[in-house]
């Protein structure tokens, strides 16, 4: 049996210094109302443009917002070390930004297609040519939308939480039956948490439960949520021996899945995983982390982006040594002449390991734990 590379972060921080503080604060942003094709986005950028690079595009999940999704890793001072060099843009989806109004009556809501398909137009206002994408839960599944329709658009995704399946017909009993008996504010945490994460970190589930409550317009949310769970299959395929990349429908771009151990959402990252080519795909599964690692494990995640842009040569290797990779790996099913594309996702994480890595006959996929 082929062993798994393992890999093991270490200097993890604690996240909430401020007990039942919902401090989700922007620093230094600007923020723009956008017209698109399906209605409007709101925008939040942070940095200024540094050249022909790509941005860093953020997508949230359902219940929360850009400031309480992504903002605990965004203003960890690690995570800063890379966005000096680039500039951040973090899409809320339509009504679900801080102090959004309500939508008028009758209003339909964007399917989740039509959400991925206003994306297009906020970068051509913005005058943005390429993203490296980080959604979470619904945000990942609009982020990798986006990024089979415009693989050019999309050099590399990071995507926590991702389910790239429909709803299932128990799924969607399931959130049926708990919609007679509970709000949608304990349907929104089920979704997020395990009943272990939900019964043991009384302070982070206290934080986003009043948050949910009182900071997400609640009619907002529930349209957001059932455009959600009305999503359809992504449909993407493993590439196959012998067969062209544009014959199957995949992504194109490097990928980091992440999902915390105790996660809701562990079987549907495997599953993801499973269907992406393995030659540019890392499976990340941090432990003493459930539904949001981003939050919960911000120095692991923001150590991981850094190897994973990196690989994409955006940064220099200088200063990132907290990694240590053991010397076995995990054949893949793919096979490939090309090797080059090998640079994407394993030689990042041991530079002492990158032209073994590149030599290899087998295209690796890479599971991590950490």
């Amino acid at each position: 049996m082929d062993e798994l590379q393992d890999v093991q972060l270490t200097e993890i921080k604690p996240l909430l210094t401020n007990k039942n503080s919902r401090n989700f604060q922007d620093f230094d942003c600007q923020v723009h109302d956008l017209e698109t094709p399906y209605g409007v986005l709101h925008v939040t950028i942070r940095g200024i443009p540094k050249g022909n690079r790509p941005v860093i595009l953020t997508y949230h999940d359902i219940g929360l917002n850009h400031k309480s999704c992504f903002n605990t890793l965004f203003n960890f001072e690690d995570m800063q070390e890379i966005t000096q060099h680039f500039v951040v843009v973090h899409v809320d989806a339509p009504g679900q930004q801080e102090a959004a109004p309500p939508f008028p009556t009758g209003y339909q809501y964007p399917s989740m297609d039509e959400l991925a398909e206003m994306l297009p137009s906020v970068l051509t206002q913005l005058k943005i040519y390429s993203v490296i994408g980080i959604g979470v839960g619904a945000g990942a599944y609009i982020l990798t939308r986006f990024a089979l329709n415009h693989p050019s658009l999309v050099e590399g995704l990071v995507l926590i939480n991702v389910n790239p399946c429909a709803e299932g017909w128990i799924d969607w009993a399931a959130s049926k039956l708990s919609g007679w008996t509970s709000t949608l504010v304990d349907v929104v945490m089920t979704h997020h948490f395990s009943t272990e994460e939900l019964t043991e970190n009384q302070e982070l589930i206290q934080t986003y439960r009043l948050h949910i409550a009182q900071d997400i317009n609640q009619d907002n949310l529930a349209l957001f949520c059932a455009s959600y769970n009305a999503r359809r299959d992504l449909g993407i395929e493993r590439p196959i021996v012998g067969l062209k990349e544009d014959m199957v429908n995949t992504l194109l771009c490097p990928a980091l899945l992440v999902v915390g151990d105790t996660s809701p959402a562990v079987d549907s990252v495997v599953e993801c995983n499973s269907r992406l080519n393995p030659t540019i795909t890392t499976l990340l599964k941090m432990a003493d982390c459930g539904g949001f690692p981003q939050v919960v494990q911000p120095g692991k995640l923001a150590e991981a982006f850094k190897y994973f842009v990196q690989g994409m040569g955006y940064m220099p290797a200088a200063g990132m040594t907290r990694l240590a990779l053991s010397h076995t790996t995990s054949s893949s099913s793919i096979t490939s002449g090309d090797s080059n594309r090998m640079h994407n996702l394993n030689s990042p994480l041991d530079s002492s390991n990158t032209t073994a890595l590149a030599n290899q006959a087998h295209p690796q996929t890479m599971e991590v734990s950490c």
